[in-house]
């Protein structure tokens, strides 16, 4: 019998809400995480990369860490990740005392990785942390690719190596990642980092999905999930087309990111559309844009 991660389900890589100065906005991220709650997802990622942690200085990020366990009784996940490592093991380090249940880190970026380099750098890692902690597979924005055996090999080493967010635009990469690690770990997850992967992933027997579009519409997802438990494929069918209708999320305006929150705040009202990538706010016309695509008004 397969045993289920513990991070199985639907996950949001929540937004970080900022006041029209840029400001970290404590007041709209507790409503946005309280929304999730209500919505019933699986776990929260704070500081993803549509949560803008490389925006963010290392005493912001730690307030973030300090603040955001409070606001919500889901699992969280802090995404720790950086060039730096002292600062990756400051801020793992502060999210285990306050009770995150794990902790994520991208490899080394800007300088390209071979996979020996990728190797030592994650050993280091597994024998430093003293939580649960998940590998973030990003290569369009890392330059370098955990590959599956790479990954089933740190598997097999550190039991507290809970899972990955594998962000290829490619079902097979997955698939291959749930293969190699299922054959050394059960209970390790895999989880897509590409919304519209979400029930083929399910189907190939990954743990589930880390979707942007859940800062948005989280039951939607939580729909799928409750269908594929059921063994509902009308459903999934129907809610995998309306995932691939609202994907256009990713291709409106400049920056994914401001079009994220900016749905977000002409839906709920709570937070601005503000962030710090330059140049991302909507205009007029991709503004009407979203609120025909998804249903919100400013």
């Amino acid at each position: 019998m397969t045993v289920q991660s513990q991070f199985a389900g639907v996950w949001c890589p929540a937004i970080t809400p900022l006041d029209q100065d840029g400001n970290l906005d404590l007041n709209g991220l507790k409503q946005h995480l309280q929304r999730l709650t209500g919505a019933n997802i699986d776990v929260i990622l704070l500081m993803g990369s549509i949560g803008e942690f490389a925006s963010f200085t290392l005493e912001e990020r730690l307030t973030l860490i300090r603040e955001a366990r409070a606001m919500s009784s889901l699992k969280i996940v802090a995404n720790v990740s950086s060039t730096c490592m002292n600062d990756i093991q400051c801020m793992a380090q502060e999210a285990y005392r306050v009770g995150y249940e794990a902790v994520m880190v991208l490899p080394p970026y800007y300088y390209g990785q071979t996979p020996k380099q990728l190797l030592s750098y994650f050993r280091q890692l597994g024998n430093t942390l003293s939580g649960q902690w998940f590998a973030y597979n990003f290569p369009a924005r890392t330059g370098c690719d955990l590959t599956p055996d790479l990954i089933a090999t740190l598997a097999a080493e550190f039991p507290h190596f809970a899972g990955i967010k594998d962000t290829v635009d490619c079902q097979s990469h997955t698939r291959s990642m749930i293969q190699a690690t299922r054959a050394v770990r059960e209970d390790f997850a895999v989880l897509s980092g590409y919304d519209e992967y979400y029930i083929p992933n399910l189907l190939a027997g990954g743990a589930g999905v880390i979707s942007g579009l859940n800062n948005v519409m989280p039951e939607l997802f939580v729909s799928a999930r409750e269908a594929f438990k059921q063994g509902d494929l009308e459903t999934l069918r129907e809610i995998q087309q309306k995932i691939g209708t609202y994907m256009s999320i990713y291709a409106i305006g400049d920056d994914f990111v401001s079009t994220i929150k900016t749905v977000v705040s002409r839906k709920f009202g709570d937070c601005t559309g503000v962030s710090r990538n330059a140049g991302g706010a909507l205009n007029e016309h991709e503004c009407r844009t979203i609120d025909e695509v998804f249903g919100t008004r400013g």
